[in-house]
């Protein structure tokens, strides 16, 4: 508390949370026209209702996702000084963000679903990140949080480094809905939170298991998603 807040992507002095001015202006906001479904960005406007390649091609169980910002160099700075430099300062702001970019989504929301982490790794880690900012976007939002509507029932490995089919692979039956908890998923529309959507193998694998709940619609939101390049929408 004696230590003056810095900027976690330049270490410079910053006066409230979030990064500094000259960072802040690096980051890329996700903002329209973007793919309907996966919130993918386009390179011009389609039009309303257009989806991308890859939702036509391999839709994913949850309706929507949408994120705040690409995943690149200041972005990827932010995730990994939550995830595991202990900046619990940035989750206000980056929660802040994920409501903003998540609006439509929020709108009509019966409660926020954090994808969880294994007991050993929360353990380990002392916190959850998506915990963190889904209590953000509540606070801005409104909607609660149902923090145990969804549990990790395997530890799974690292994603980092696995193929896409790995992926999805390492996390099949990762996750479950407790009996005691499914009065808070059944017939419900919940919004997943989670800090990044890389390849969505782990955000597909925790709608799975809301939907076999009998949860009545799952969205996504996210502080980053990977964007290969800027796609044309077809």
């Amino acid at each position: 508390m004696a230590l003056p807040t810095l900027c976690p992507s330049c270490r410079e002095l910053v006066g409230g949370d979030g990064l500094c001015g000259a960072c802040w202006a690096k980051l890329s906001p996700i903002e329209a026209p973007y793919c309907e479904r996966l919130g993918i960005p386009f390179a011009y406007d389609p039009g309303p209702g257009v989806l991308s390649m890859e939702a036509i091609s391999d839709p994913p169980a949850y309706h929507r996702a949408r994120a705040a910002v690409r995943y690149d160099d200041v972005a990827r700075t932010m995730v990994h000084a939550l995830k595991y430099g202990d900046r619990l300062d940035l989750a206000p702001a980056m929660g802040r963000w994920m409501a903003r970019a998540g609006r439509s989504l929020l709108d009509g929301a019966d409660a926020l679903v954090p994808v969880p982490l294994h007991w050993r790794r929360l353990w380990a880690r002392r916190f959850n990140q998506s915990m963190l900012l889904a209590q953000s976007i509540a606070r801005e939002s409104g909607i609660p949080v149902a923090d145990g509507a969804l549990k990790r029932v395997k530890a799974t490995a690292q994603q980092v480094g696995l193929s896409q089919s790995e992926r999805a692979l390492n996390v099949q039956g990762a996750f479950r809905v407790p009996p005691d908890t499914k009065a808070e998923v059944a017939g419900r529309r919940l919004v997943l939170v989670d800090d990044v959507l890389t390849s969505g193998a782990t955000t597909d694998a925790c709608a799975r298991a809301l939907l076999r709940a009998g949860a009545g619609n799952v969205d996504v939101v996210v502080f980053a998603r990977v964007v290969d390049a800027i796609r044309a929408p077809i």
